[in-house]
This record gives C-alpha cells, sequence and structure tokens, in this order.
C-alpha cells in the first residue's frame, strides 16, 4: 500500500494499536475511553525478537519481526486490525522552521517542500515529508513556526510491511521519541499542580541504548541517547550461569536466578545504571543553563531492577520513582495488577502510539 507518512499529526482512527518494534522485543498497547472521560487498558502484549531481528532501528530480518508481532496479536487477543507505528528518532531529521502565516494548505504544503531542500541530505524523491503548524512565532506576529519532519522511505516501508505480513493495516507512523513524550506528559500532568515548574528527568533504559528527556512546563529542554542498556546484565547472566541469552532474558525477568544472583550481578549492574544516570546529569548541567532536577523517572525494562530507584535516588539526590505509563487508567479485569507493574515501564512508546487513536 502507499503508506502516507501526513498521517504523522493527523490520524483520527476509531480503534488502533500502539506497536512498538524495539532491538529486543515487539511491544502492543490497545487502549479504549478518552482523554476527558479517562482512558483504560484493554490489553497489552511482549514479545521477544531474536538477537539481531531488528539492529540500530534497522529490520535486518522481517519474518522474525513479523512472527513476533503476530505471537504478540494472539497473546492479546485482540481484533484490532489498523495500528500506530513509529520510526526511531535517529531515522528522522527534524527542523522547526519559520514561513509566513496566513497561507493556504496547498502553498504552505509547497513552502515546506522548498524549504526541507536546504535541511535534507537526500533527494527529495526517496524522502517522506510532513510538517506540523506549531504556532505564531514568537519573534514575530507576521510568522508562524512549523514543524518538519523527514525520514527515508526504505524505513517507513520496512515498517508497514511488518504491519502487512502480520496482518495489520498501518495509519500512523510517529516518531519514537514523541510517542514517549506524549506518554511522560500526561503521566506529568497527574502530578500535583500539572508538575508545573518542576524540571522533570525521563530515563528509558532499553536493551542496548538508554534515552533522556529533561521536560520543563511541557517543553522539552534537552534530549540525548547514550549506548547503555540491560543486555549487558543479561549477557552477565548468561555468561555466570552457562545459560542461552534467551534464557539469561527469561529468567531475569520472572526472577528465577540463584541467591548469589542480588550480590554478584545484580547489585553492580544497579550501581552502574546510577553512574550513568549521574554522568547524564553532569552532562545536562554543563551543556544547559540548568543546574537542578527535581525529579528523576525511570522507564524501561531495568526500570523495576529491585534496589535500582533507591541507589539512583541516593547517587542523585533527587526524587526517583518508576514511570508508570498506565498511571490514573482503568484497567481491564482480564489482566494481572502485578505483571502490569513488571511491564509497565517497557511500554512508554506502544503507550504513546496507542493514545494517537485520541487524536
Amino acid at each position: 500500500m502507499a503508506f502516507d507518512f501526513g498521517s504523522l499529526w493527523s490520524s483520527k482512527a476509531p480503534a488502533l494499536l500502539g506497536l512498538d518494534l524495539s532491538s529486543s522485543s515487539v511491544k502492543l498497547v490497545e487502549l479504549s475511553g478518552s482523554l476527558e472521560g479517562g482512558l483504560k487498558l484493554e490489553r497489552y502484549a511482549i514479545e521477544p525478537l531474536p538477537k539481531g531481528a531488528i539492529t540500530d532501528g534497522n529490520i535486518e530480518n522481517l519474518e522474525a519481526v513479523i512472527d513476533g508481532v503476530k505471537r504478540a496479536l494472539k497473546r492479546s487477543g485482540t481484533k484490532v486490525k489498523t495500528v500506530a507505528l513509529a520510526l526511531p528518532t535517529a531515522a528522522v531529521i527534524t527542523k522547526k522552521i519559520m514561513l509566513p502565516a496566513g497561507l493556504s494548505e496547498e502553498v504552505l504544503e509547497l513552502q515546506v517542500e522548498s524549504e526541507a531542500n536546504q535541511y535534507i541530505p537526500f533527494a527529495l524523491d526517496e524522502v517522506a515529508l510532513d510538517f506540523s503548524v506549531i504556532g505564531p512565532a514568537t519573534a514575530s506576529n507576521e510568522d508562524i513556526e512549523v514543524l518538519l519532519a523527514a525520514s527515508r522511505k526504505e524505513k517507513i516501508d520496512d515498517r508497514v510491511a511488518v504491519a502487512q505480513g502480520a496482518g495489520l493495516r498501518a495509519v500512523v507512523m510517529d516518531i519514537e521519541s514523541f510517542a514517549a513524550r506524549a506518554t511522560t506528559e500526561r503521566v506529568i500532568n497527574l502530578m500535583p499542580h500539572e508538575g508545573e515548574g518542576q524540571i522533570i528527568a525521563m530515563f528509558s533504559i532499553g536493551a542496548y541504548t538508554t534515552s533522556i528527556a529533561v521536560v520543563l512546563n511541557g517543553n522539552a529542554i534537552y534530549e540525548r541517547e547514550q549506548a547503555f542498556g540491560g543486555s549487558q546484565l543479561t549477557q552477565d547472566i548468561s555468561r555466570a550461569y552457562g545459560l542461552t541469552l534467551e534464557e539469561a532474558e527469561a529468567k531475569k525477568r520472572m526472577g528465577d536466578l540463584p541467591e548469589n544472583y542480588e550480590q554478584d550481578l545484580l547489585q553492580p549492574f544497579t550501581d552502574s545504571i546510577a553512574l550513568e544516570v549521574t554522568r547524564a546529569l553532569q552532562f545536562f548541567f554543563t551543556s544547559t543553563p540548568y543546574s537542578r532536577v527535581d525529579q528523576i523517572l525511570l522507564a524501561g525494562g531495568c526500570a523495576v531492577l529491585p534496589g535500582l530507584v533507591d541507589v539512583v535516588g541516593s547517587r542523585t539526590q533527587a526524587v526517583t520513582s518508576v514511570l508508570n505509563p498506565f498511571k490514573g487508567m482503568e484497567t481491564s479485569a482480564s489482566l494481572r495488577d502485578k505483571q502490569i507493574r513488571l511491564d509497565a515501564p517497557s511500554l512508554l512508546i506502544a503507550t504513546g502510539l496507542a493514545m494517537r487513536r485520541f487524536g
């Protein structure tokens, strides 16, 4: 099918699955309800992918990823066939540009395409292009601020092929950092005074990379990725106990490991995460005008590691908690609360994608 990248900001599908394709797993979320009346988590699923199926955001083994999506669909029990996906942040060029106010949509599109030539290092026929009007420019009443987004068509086509192979129809193509930010903003809005005036740092610790976003009053004031993730602990477990990586990951998630695991492997690893968080914050302080962080939110599979919240809080002297994307939501009676608490921090992007159903 011809995929319209223009749906990046404009789809209002009546039913929608959020589907996050990460380097380690397929994650699926389905929500119902409304933003005004309250959201409900209907179902979700996480299915592991073989190592190398997705590398640096590139789909290297299409059949393995399709199989993972099919397993997630079956496990969740969903009947929904429309899906929102996301591109890795590094695969999308975004740029804020100024254009004259009052242009018709047709003229605006032509202006955006003309401006895009300056910022995109590829031929325009190789690129899918979209834009969103942010609002009036702060420096001039005669201009508007527009966010331009562009990605290689092949990156989009690969994800659409996964959806099609699993019997789904892709209707939204978002950006991973945008989806994660939408979820984080919703959680921040549930804080006292909607988190106003609070500098909040969100660390999403994936299998191989950690994404950092610092937010103040709804605006991202700092974003960065660094090469560090939970796969290191999985490898340590595999070596220490003679397990395959798949077995090590499963036992890590279930807590089914020998008594010496906590002291010999888990504690040194949580210490290393805390050190990485501290270093990242120091880099934030030295590269921005800000000198404090009021709260730290931890997401990703590692966020629920025993003792991690306490270690990070102690090292950074900042209030630290696990980011639960389903906070304040009703949950389906078929879902188990304990399992949701373990899985929720990994579902940041998938939840943000599922929220696209509501505009």
